[in-house]
């Protein structure tokens, strides 16, 4: 079956990028291995083994494209070739045909303040104004290391008056994002640090444990003047704070699930663990962010049942190169929630794209040729996965800016 039309608007349909973080400053270029492209590994396994992948030999030949080398592909060819080109050329290369039209961007990445360029800088690169995803944890480690150097240096340290003043602030503070019409959602890595079986915390529930919890804190706080939220109580009474502004300001939650760093514990990743949480807030919308691989089903499974889950499905596809298996499942359960994402942060938007492209249209024409969709109904697939849904459910009121008229 002929599915031309299809071909057009899946790879020139503009897209929104609700799940990016901010490119690199060009001095700092280098400061991440460029594997991260096609691994979410760290260490020897990013740099030894991810190499030697599929995602790497499909990504080695795109990029042998991208900078017209005539050699036999190899990563290290590539490598060489990137540094060569002037970084802000490279940015452009590497942004501009994508048609991506407005990104979302998590600044609150682990080096951003230091290494990466402020949000609206990007705005180069877009026909809509770039928006802000604030990552909740960061913002909470902020207030309650300030807090315990005030109560510090007075020596006044109790439990029941920092965790006053926490709550007090951290509110103050995501009511005051989910007011800015620069932030339009919020963002937690809850996974990281303690797990997605995330406990309810109703306003009137005890805060005994919590006290306790911050009083361990402050006391290895007052030792090592470091402050990593990695304690399930006060974890979890962080990201139900966050749920219910998020809920009464109309603004998503993105939760990291699923595919990750190799500090995550897998048996705690699986988004089926939410269950609880996503029923205790239903006002409240929950994206799941990476398609929850490899619990992808179990996600599927919670976005076709609860109106406020969706589904984010873009940075999966170049570390899982499979077309048919896990990625064929993602878009064969589409619900109103699907859109795409690269997670930029300087490594080749163009690449991840492309791969995210290449699955949508392999798989929607597949369908398509089976009879089990028309071609009209997988137009409005993509064109929700890539651009609508997110610029709805994020309330971005945007107009694609695309010449075609399908």
């Amino acid at each position: 079956m002929n599915t031309t039309q299809l071909a057009r608007v899946a790879f020139g349909y503009p897209a929104i990028d609700n799940h990016a973080h901010p490119l690199l400053k060009s001095q700092h270029r280098n400061q991440f291995p460029f594997e991260g492209l096609i691994s979410e590994a760290s260490g020897a396994a990013l740099t030894e083994d991810a190499v030697n992948t599929l995602a790497c030999y499909r990504a080695t030949k795109q990029l042998c494209k991208l900078y017209r080398l005539s050699v036999e592909p190899s990563w290290q060819a590539v490598k060489h070739a990137r540094m060569a080109v002037d970084y802000n050329m490279l940015c452009r290369v590497c942004m501009e045909p994508t048609k991506i039209q407005c990104l979302l961007l998590d600044d609150g990445l682990g080096g951003v303040e230091q290494y990466a360029e402020d949000y609206q800088w990007h705005d180069r690169f877009t026909y809509s104004p770039t928006k802000r995803i604030v990552r909740i944890e960061v913002v909470a480690e902020k207030i309650l290391s300030g807090l315990m150097d005030e109560l510090i240096e007075r020596s006044a340290v109790e439990a029941v008056v920092l965790l006053n003043a926490f709550f007090e602030k951290f509110t103050a503070s995501l009511k005051q994002s989910g007011e800015d019409p620069e932030v339009v959602g919020f963002k937690s890595i809850a996974c990281y640090r303690t797990g997605l079986d995330i406990d309810h915390w109703p306003p009137d529930k005890d805060t005994i444990e919590i006290r306790r919890s911050l009083t361990r804190m402050v006391l290895k706080y007052t030792i090592t003047r470091t402050l990593r939220l990695a304690d399930k109580v006060v974890n979890d009474f962080i990201v139900n704070i966050a749920l219910r502004i998020a809920g009464e300001c109309g603004k998503p939650i993105q939760f990291h699930t699923g595919l990750g760093d190799n500090d995550i514990d897998l048996s705690r990743s699986s988004p089926a663990h939410m269950q609880p949480i996503i029923k205790a807030y239903p006002d409240t919308k929950f994206i799941l962010l990476h398609s929850s691989y490899p619990f992808t089903r179990e996600a599927g499974y919670l976005t076709a049942v609860y109106p406020n889950v969706f589904l984010d499905f873009g940075e999966v596809f170049p570390c899982l190169m499979v077309i048919g298996g896990p990625n064929h499942f993602i878009l064969e359960r589409f619900k109103e929630g699907r859109r795409y994402t690269t997670s930029v942060t300087a490594l080749s938007a163009l690449t991840k794209l492309a791969y995210l492209l290449h699955a949508v249209f392999q798989v929607l024409s597949a369908v398509v040729t089976a009879s089990d969709m028309t071609e009209a109904q997988a137009i409005q697939v993509v064109k929700g996965a890539l651009f609508d849904n997110a610029n709805r459910i994020y309330n971005l009121k945007l107009r694609p800016q695309w010449t075609g008229t399908a």
